[in-house]
Parts: C-alpha cells; structure tokens; sequence
C-alpha cells in the first residue's frame, strides 16, 4: 500500500520534537523540518619563531562585524576613545561577516541566514577605525555565490586589509595571510564550522576544476541516549515510515542509529559527544605549523555557531581544534559566530577566546534582500515590502530573536600582549552595541559605561572559570590573572 509522503512527514516532525527536547541544539533540524511538513500539509609540534626581542606585541582582536554603515561618522566620546585603542595596537582583527559588491553577482538558494552585502567602500571604515585583518569564513561567504565572494577578495584587497578563509581551491582557503609590521610578522588562518555546504571549498585530481569557497572545519556528532529514549524515537520512525540506518525496521535489539543527520546510540546517560573532522583537523594543524615556521605569531580564527550545554559554553569539537592548534605553534585562537561572549582559556600560556560575540552588528540596514528572505515569511512581491517591512516581520516588532535579546549587544575588545612568545597580559574592554536604539542607531560599538562594564566582566568571568581562568574587573576593564589562569590538558 502507498503511504501519503504528508503523513509520513508529520511523523518525521513528531520524531524531531521528541528528540530536540533530549538535545536542543538539533532545533534548527526542528525547525526546518516543521517548516516543511506546515508548507505541504495541509599531535603536539614546536613552537614558532621567537618574536623580535625587546619589542612587545599588542593584539586587538574582535567578534563578528556586520557592518552596512560608515563608521566615521561618529563623534560620540566613548566611541572615538574605543577607535584610539584598536588604533594603537600593533594588529588589529575582526571577522569579516558581510560582503562587498554592487549587486552583480545573484544570491545563492541557499544562504547563512540574512544575506549579508555591503558597500565596497565599507572596507575602508574598518581601515579608518585601525583594523589591518580579517577573517571570511563563515556562514555568509557564499550567500552571493562564487562571485560575490570573489569581489569582495577585490575590494578588501584594495583597501589594504589583509584576508584569509577564501580561495580558488581548499588549497587556497587554507593558507595562512601574513600581516608585516615592526613589532613582528603576524599570520592570520580562518576557518568555519558554521556554513552552507554549497559554500566549501573543494580540490581537483586533474581532470576537474576546484571549487572556489571557504576554508571548512567539519565535525562529527553522537548523542547519547538511554534505551528508554532510543527505543522511543525508533518507534517514532517507524510509525512515520521514515527510513534511516537503524530506523524504520530496525530490531529491538538495535543499539546504534542515524536520522535526520545525527547519530543516535544507546549509553547509560544523555550527553552530546563531538570531535573535530580528523581529516580537517590535520590539515589546519599543518598550515599553523607551517605558518609558526615563517611568522612570529599565528591567529587562527574558527567561525563556530554550535554550543555546548549552552550558547555560553563551547562544543567539544571546538575545544580540541583549538589546542590542536595551539599544539601546532598558534599564538592565539578566537570564535566568531555565537553572537554573544563566551569563556577565555589560556593553554599551554597561549590564550583561546572561545567567543568574542559582534563588534559590530548591523544586519537591520541592508540595502535588499532577495525573494528567498521575504517569501518564508509570507511576503510576496506585490506587497511593496522592503529591508524595513522583512525586519518587523520576522522580529515581531522587535519582540523576538536578536533585537529582544540584550547578551547580543554586548561585547569586548580582547587585548592580549606579547613580549617576544610569552603573553604577559589579557585585557578586556567591554563595549556595547546600543541595544534598544532605534535601528539605525544600534549596531555599531562604543565602550561600555561603568555599570554594564562591570556586568559585562562578570559575565566572561562565570564563563571562563570552568577553565580555570580568574579575570578581576579594575578600573572598567577586564584584566585575566596570570598566574592564576593556566591549563595544560
């Protein structure tokens, strides 16, 4: 007898929900497929080279910039006080979420949420503001195909910023990008955990091209569960007629099963186990290491929105990469993609931010967006909608997602010192993001005021003592004790 493929999706929903209350972070799988079912139903290395002696190096390094607004504009004192301090440091940083280019190239189906474009003049303001690298892999690189992305290498290249996390090739997207400056040579290597499939980059065997994309870090997820709950989504397979290796027609005696993507296996307790792709994870490791052989410090940056227990808290997979790196000659490690702050933790007396949030966000003032943003929403062209209709939309009016929710629009700018290859210090300015401005009003960063500063470090501090790193709040700043803050495992 022929099952109806509308019922057999209902089941499949009613799968998804039993299990996303077991594991939250699967409830974007949740979520894309209700959507579906409602729209048709009815190893350890030396270290790198000594830094250049007698000449310390200061890092200023950021979260997410998604910037669609001139930041030169701005007169407002804590702001300007903010700019003197990435200006002041001998490298600054932030990961670049957006793209450049005046509409030629056409939108991806499939994009990192919102579909991120700007300006090409906009990479000049970050020039202006004292940024010299950036980082581009991440969920938004392919949202205009190859070609956008291909652009904006263009005109970051144009303005002087120094870019890496895209190429030709894998190859290409790995490379470490080398920043020259007095205080030293600085590598920058950005990779992303977080994107679109459509947007990896690829290697030829000689007979095909490569294809052009980003730099990936791939991981691999087990859930844990009792037999009570395993035995439980099976049976709701099964009822929804929904296949899988170890799904529909598994045996009772099935310990083991994959559904929706995810890998389910029988254990004594729910937990989620994830490592990092070994096939990736060795790659980076070797660009890190070849980069610590030709440069005095080496950033690498991971675009990573998947959590842990919580948003606050990293995956597991994120956790090994970063001391992988660190085994292979890194400097520094940070996390863009979360959108708000998370712990700091100094391995083998390096530093890894596991979560630096935005710097700057403006994801309200694009210019457009294309069909496949308005449409899920229910609105058609005819309706005359626009940038500001989309916003209200799927908002509520501000009452939900990003704009409700205040850990977004705060930040810090990390400042981390070093004096040849020993960090000597990590300081914390905190900056808000303007949360509750009007839109065009928010977004864009200033230093915080006493009272959310001091709110802001208490914040990282929680979330970096299951690290073992202490952080003191004096004099408006963030300051992580050294000798108090140290792992090795």
């Amino acid at each position: 007898m022929n099952r109806n493929p509308r019922l057999a999706l209902a089941g499949a929903a009613i799968a998804v929900l039993v299990i996303v209350g077991w594991f939250p972070e699967l409830s974007a799988t949740a979520s894309r497929l209700v959507a579906v079912v409602g729209a048709q139903s009815p190893a350890a290395s030396p270290p790198g080279l000594p830094g250049p002696p007698g000449k310390p190096m200061a890092m200023a390094l950021t979260g997410d910039s998604l910037i669609t607004l001139k930041l030169s504009v701005h007169t407002d004192p804590p702001f300007l006080e903010m700019i003197e301090l990435i200006r002041g440091a001998d490298v600054a940083f932030t990961n670049f979420e957006m793209l450049l280019h005046d509409y030629e190239p056409y939108p991806s189906t499939q994009s990192g949420g919102t579909y991120m474009r700007a300006e090409p003049s906009i990479a000049k303001e970050l020039v202006w503001a004292g940024f010299d690298m950036v980082a581009r892999a991440n969920n938004h690189t392919g949202d205009y195909g190859v070609e956008g992305a291909r652009l904006t290498t263009k005109y970051l290249a144009e303005a002087g910023l120094v870019h890496a996390g895209f190429g030709e090739s894998l190859r290409e997207a790995r490379e470490a990008r080398f920043l020259d400056g007095d205080k030293g040579r600085v590598a920058l290597i950005s990779v992303a955990s977080t994107f679109p499939d459509q947007s990896r980059a690829g290697t030829s065997w000689g007979d095909t091209r490569a294809r052009p994309g980003l730099n990936p870090l791939r991981f691999t997820t087990t859930n844990i569960v009792t037999r009570q709950q395993f035995d439980q989504l099976r049976s709701a397979l099964t009822a929804a007629g929904v296949g899988g290796r170890g799904g529909r027609g598994a045996t009772e005696s099935a310990t083991e099963m994959t559904a929706f993507g995810q890998r389910f296996v029988v254990g004594d307790k729910q937990e989620t186990r994830s490592e990092p792709l070994k096939e990736d994870l060795d790659a980076i490791a070797a660009v890190a290491r070849n980069a610590s052989k030709v440069a005095d410090y080496t950033i690498v940056n991971s675009h990573t929105h998947e959590g842990g227990a919580d948003r606050y808290t990293p995956p597991q997979f994120f956790v090994t990469f970063a001391h992988a790196m660190i085994d292979a000659g890194a400097a520094v490690v940070t996390a863009s993609g979360p959108h708000v702050l998370r712990g700091i933790e100094i391995y083998k007396d390096k530093p890894i931010f596991y979560g630096l949030a935005n710097f700057i966000f403006e994801n309200e003032t694009l210019l457009r967006q294309p069909p496949e943003n308005y449409e899920p929403l229910g609105m058609k062209l005819e309706s005359g909608a626009g940038v500001g209709d989309f916003n209200e939309r799927r908002t509520n009016n501000d009452t939900i997602g990003f704009p409700a929710d205040e850990r977004i629009w705060e930040s810090v700018i990390a400042m981390p010192r070093f004096v040849g290859q020993k960090l000597a210090e990590v300081k914390l300015y905190p900056i808000s993001l303007g949360y509750k401005k009007p839109r065009p009003q928010r977004g864009w960063p200033m230093l915080a005021n006493p009272e959310l500063s001091k709110k802001i470090i208490d914040d990282v501090a929680k979330f970096s003592a299951p690290f073992g790193t202490k952080i003191e709040f004096r004099d408006g700043v963030g300051i992580i004790v050294m000798g108090a803050a140290r792992s090795d495992q």
